[in-house]
């Protein structure tokens, strides 16, 4: 897929910090480009193809970090190209997911043999918006105890243009957060009618 880099004023950031962030996006990346695949999810592709997009200005950040710690010095040089390894697959890997998204996104869909594999999928992904009148607005995520109650996980938040991967129990929910949970059908299904604000069964809970 071409290039497309996220327009971003240049500001030092640790390259550990850079090649943290683009790993745990990449893991993201390959959950939500199965599901989306498999449940024909065009949302969840959407958001696949948006992190490509995300991980490969982390890559070029990344990139000007190298350079600039190196400073033309041949040891820092050398000790640096490990890293600069490790961030060039991790983008291979964003691009490999962003290309199983696309089969939703272009269209193409999924061949029912392999769809027919995957029928019985326990867990599955889905992208909720928290909504004004969700019960959950300011709960934190282990106060919800969603685990034992719906068999559902939070696994990651895009608030605003930030990611927050694996949130804490401490992490609280705010209006406009989108949160990409992991569970059973029917827990995935009832977790989202409570962030978009459709049913309240928690509000006399908490």
């Amino acid at each position: 897929m071409p290039r497309h880099f996220e327009k971003i004023a240049y500001k030092p950031i640790p390259v550990r910090e850079l090649l943290i962030e683009m790993k745990n996006l990449s893991e993201l990346m390959i959950d939500l480009a199965y599901s989306a695949a498999l449940f024909n999810d065009k949302e969840l592709a959407e958001d696949v193809i948006a992190l490509e997009e995300h991980i490969d200005t982390l890559g070029y950040l990344l990139g000007i970090e190298i350079m600039v710690a190196a400073r033309g010095d041949l040891k820092d040089a050398q000790a640096l190209i490990g890293v600069s390894t490790v961030a060039g697959a991790t983008d291979k890997i964003s691009d490999a997911a962003g290309d199983i998204a696309a089969i939703v996104t272009r269209g193409i869909g999924v061949h029912p043999i392999v769809s027919s594999i995957f029928e019985k999928v326990e867990e599955r992904l889905m992208k909720a918006t928290v909504k004004e009148g969700s019960v959950i607005i300011g709960k934190k995520i282990g106060k919800l105890d969603l685990a034992p109650r719906m068999g559902v996980d939070i696994i990651a938040i895009r608030r605003n243009k930030e990611w927050i991967i694996n949130p804490k129990e401490t992490d609280r929910i705010v209006v406009g957060d989108t949160l990409i949970t992991r569970g059973a059908p029917l827990g995935i299904k009832e977790f989202k009618d409570l962030a978009e604000g459709n049913t309240r069964q928690l509000e006399e809970q908490y």
